[in-house]
């Protein structure tokens, strides 16, 4: 059961990450598009380094 949401927290975190590049990447070429992408961006790749932390902490106590 731990092992399960370990893999489900670790997944979500590499989701997160992912996401917060790809949405990085593509707001930098529309100058036009403010801050607000950016900051979802650093807010998604910052959740998914903290998950990513956790899962790999959970996973070293098992």
């Amino acid at each position: 059961m731990r092992a399960r949401r370990t893999d489900t927290v670790r997944a979500f975190g590499t989701l997160s990450l992912v996401a917060g590049f790809l949405i990085s990447l593509l707001s930098m070429p529309s100058g036009g598009a403010g801050l607000k992408p950016q900051i979802l961006a650093a807010f998604l790749i910052l959740t998914g380094i903290g998950l990513r932390i956790e899962a790999a902490i959970a996973d070293r106590q098992f």
